[in-house]
């Protein structure tokens, strides 16, 4: 068994990496830390670890002496801090980073979205994306995508590679559960602000996950002209994503053509599924699971194509997309310790 220690262990994502990695036939916890809540028991801060032994855990403060003694380290910790932290730890420690950190090729892109010292950058964690899977499993640093990117991405690929679609023409509106946020109290975050109501924020461009979506779509078919308009959503539910993106189609491709382009871009990926024409995805149905689920419909009277994608935030968006490329890494099975089935109602 390796040991896998965790900084950030008391957010929502560290708290799922714990409850995947408890799975997992090849891994075991070892370190948990947790700045703000070093000393308390992990059940305290994360009570569904109640009734497991591991919930007697002692959080522990954020010392890279204590971090560094593992065999792979997964960082879930605010944007810009990972950068900090990994300047002190050994060259050669296997980590997967779940923040934004290392997800930026370009300095621009970081300074305008986040600000500060751009850190470099890392091999992006999507392993279904053409290209990166290999190459995940070559390197020890592994910059784990953001939760929106991951769907709007996989929701973009097959059309981006076939050429499909006009690439500057790209329009995203996408809902995520309040989890998505993080686990630090905001007013807008309130039960009785969220319940009953649904809202947009960071509207007009300034997403912080624009540029990381452009980035890896302009890989694919090797270009820069890949443009997207993205309105994401807060909805009154806990953890999900449900993505809708509608981009016109070049004139000449049938729905026929795209569809099974859809169908043998993600044929042998064992976590993305693409519905059957007609049947439209729902985010209840992948709520624990590592599973993306994808619709595609022509909107013949326009031209467009209308994708709907949907995945869980905190599993594959976050904590389950790291054991995946972990087991990438490590060169364990890629499905190990993840599940596909979700919990549903």
């Amino acid at each position: 068994m390796l040991v896998a220690n965790i900084a950030g262990a008391s957010g929502y994502a560290g708290a799922e990496l714990i409850r995947l990695i408890q799975g997992h036939q090849n891994l075991q916890i070892g370190a948990l830390s947790a700045a703000a809540n070093a000393g308390e028991r992990l059940s305290t801060i994360h009570s569904q670890f109640l009734a497991s032994e591991i919930g007697n855990l002692q959080l522990q403060s954020t010392d890279v002496d204590l971090l560094k003694d593992c065999d792979v380290l997964f960082l879930a910790l605010p944007h810009g801090a990972s950068a900090q932290l990994v300047k002190s730890l050994p060259a050669e420690l296997p980590i997967v980073d779940l923040g934004a950190d290392f997800r930026l090729a370009r300095a621009a892109d970081w300074n305008h979205y986040y600000g500060g010292q751009h850190a470099g950058s890392w091999i992006y964690g999507l392993p279904e994306i053409p290209g990166l899977r290999e190459k995940i499993r070559n390197t020890h640093r592994v910059a784990n995508p953001g939760c929106y990117a991951t769907a709007i991405a996989l929701g973009l690929a097959p059309l981006i590679k076939n050429n499909f679609v006009n690439n500057s023409n790209i329009t995203v509106v996408a809902a995520s559960g309040t989890s998505g946020a993080g686990r630090n109290a905001k007013v807008n975050l309130l039960a009785s602000e969220v319940a009953g109501s649904i809202s947009a924020y960071k509207v007009g461009g300034i997403h912080q996950h624009t540029p990381e979506i452009e980035q890896t779509l302009n890989l694919i078919n090797e270009s820069n002209d890949v443009r997207i308009t993205f309105t994401p959503l807060l909805a009154p539910m806990s953890r999900g994503i449900h993505a809708t993106i509608t981009a016109q189609k070049i004139s000449e491709f049938s729905a026929d053509q795209i569809r099974s382009a859809f169908t043998s871009h993600y044929k042998g990926e064992y976590f993305v599924k693409v519905s059957e024409p007609g049947v439209q995805v729902a985010s209840g149905s992948v709520l624990g699971s590592n599973f993306v689920q994808i619709s595609m419909e022509i909107d013949e009277r326009v031209g467009n194509v209308v994708i709907t994608v949907v995945l869980d935030n905190l599993v594959k968006g976050a904590a389950g997309q790291a054991i995946q490329n972990c087991n990438l890494m490590m060169g364990f099975e890629e499905t190990l310790g993840l599940t596909g089935i979700g919990v549903a109602p």
